[in-house]
């Protein structure tokens, strides 16, 4: 997903009172990520035996923000540290399922794709050109060190890694000016990544029917696709290989409220109780990573934070010319606003057909975009039946009648504003939340953003918990900050 739809916000965030999110259903569809066989290694890992009761940091949720975290903190922490993470369902079931619109790691669809130039105009005149520029900069920053840690670990065949870049397909005129006109800020903006013409590239209708089989405009930015819960799988691995770095995680462990502490179980005293079917954790600082059903634990973000359902299919298509000679078998795509993505698998030896992720259909749902959503237990038929209907729509002679491996929803987490939230959670009390952050609020474009937004906030735990101050990166948005909620 590259940009959010006015259309959208104005839609979903007109509801006159926001419910807080739900915990995530326990019979959630079976996702392509996390169901194929020995893809989720981790799945119930901690979800049996003793409960872990203390820890200096509680991280609730195990996708990717939750597991990037613990991460960057086994990177960063010189004295020992003591880290639970905890999952409501499986491993990264809850918030891994949907980050790639792109959201959570479940409904995910694998797109690694930094946002060059969409949306430009408006964030410059909402933020000014500095901490605009700060926003696409993270994304780069995001991607970057994502693929720093897979090559660097020799990890590029077992996330299922592809450079295959990234097609925008601007299906009606109005969105071809729309985006010439953001690009031509951008480079007005002196931004490098839109004036590289090795990186921005402009496609006629003419060329891409040429080359595609589909008859509209495009751009061409770089682009990455991947399994993500691999990615995080061996995220978590390798920050529990650390010898000072105790890291522990309890699956099928849903967190039910949080209060202060009311004892001392250790050397160090523990500010708060994290409460489950299982037990309680006590523990320093707390980090939300639950995207989507933050307001949960969190209800002074229900109306912050929209729960907003997605869906995902994967199909089978015959690589035979039968449909084109020229259909994309590699690379990240995106259509009508961001409305629609996909992108092709790896293609699979001795296979004459070729497997598809595609999402989106949500501008099809009723009531509109499917917000206000936290039931990933069913799928949507009217969003169903756009998606089938979708790539016969766009590519010349693909058949109508597709072979359907899997269907799927997850819940992103929408903001009103478009922005991520990040940092210690803020209220009118400013001492009723002390040690806890949140990171979250991604507005289904996570994979960019998710790992960055770790990053700044696992500095932030960590530099409190040693009594020092805080220094922002040069990268980092001041506007994704969670205290411009006050």
């Amino acid at each position: 997903m590259l940009e959010v739809s006015s259309g959208f916000l104005q839609s979903s965030f007109s509801s006159p009172l926001s419910q807080r999110a739900s915990l995530p259903v326990p019979n959630a569809t079976s996702s392509f990520w996390i169901d194929s066989p020995d893809a989720n290694p981790l799945a119930d890992v901690g979800s049996t035996g003793p409960l872990t009761t203390d820890a200096d940091v509680c991280i609730i949720g195990s996708g990717i923000t939750g597991v990037s975290t613990a991460y960057r903190l086994s990177q960063i922490s010189e004295d020992p540290l003591s880290v639970i993470v905890v999952e409501a369902r499986k491993f990264c079931k809850s918030t891994l399922d949907f980050y790639l619109d792109a959201d959570s790691t479940r409904r995910n669809g694998g797109h690694l794709v930094a946002n060059i130039f969409s949306g430009f105009r408006s964030r410059q005149s909402q933020y000014g050109l500095d901490d605009a520029l700060k926003s696409y900069h993270l994304e780069q920053h995001t991607i970057s060190s994502i693929l720093s840690f897979v090559n660097s670990h020799n990890l590029s065949e077992s996330v299922d890694l592809v450079d295959g870049g990234h097609i925008g397909l601007l299906l009606t005129p109005t969105e071809e000016l729309h985006a010439r006109a953001d690009w031509n800020a951008a480079v007005k903006a002196n931004w490098e990544p839109a004036k590289n013409s090795e990186k921005t590239k402009w496609l006629s209708a003419q060329e891409m029917n040429e080359k595609h089989g589909t008859p509209y405009p495009a751009f061409q930015t770089p682009g990455y696709n991947l399994w993500p819960l691999k990615l995080v799988t061996h995220l978590f691995i390798e920050a529990s290989s650390f010898p000072s770095f105790n890291l522990t995680l309890h699956t099928h462990t849903p967190v039910s409220s949080i209060t202060r502490s009311s004892r001392i179980p250790s050397s160090r005293p523990r500010r708060w109780t994290l409460h489950t079917p299982r037990g309680q954790i006590q523990c320093s600082s707390i980090l939300h990573a639950t995207n989507a059903y933050a307001s949960h634990l969190l209800p002074s973000l229900s109306s912050t934070i929209i729960p907003t359902r997605g869906q995902v299919v994967a199909i089978d298509l015959p690589t035979s010319n039968t449909i084109t000679p020229s259909f994309p078998l590699a690379g990240s795509w995106g259509a009508n606003e961001g409305y629609e993505y996909w992108f092709p698998r790896p293609p699979q030896s001795n296979s004459n057909t070729t497997t598809v992720i595609l999402g989106g259909g949500r501008e099809t749902a009723r009531p509109a975009f499917e917000a206000h959503q936290t039931d990933d237990s069913t799928i949507n038929t009217r969003v169903s039946e756009t998606l089938h209907a979708f790539l016969p729509r766009i590519f010349s002679g693909i058949p109508i009648e597709i072979t359907t491996l899997m269907e799927w929803t997850g819940i992103m987490g929408f903001t009103t504003t478009g922005d991520p939230i990040v940092g210690p959670i803020v209220d009118n009390d400013e001492n009723s939340h002390n040690g806890q952050y949140i990171s979250a609020g991604y507005t289904g474009h996570g994979m960019p953003l998710a790992y960055g937004c770790a990053q700044a906030v696992a500095d932030m735990i960590l530099a409190e918990l040693q009594g020092k101050r805080w220094k922002m990166p040069a990268w980092f948005p001041r506007h994704y900050l969670a205290r411009r909620l006050q």
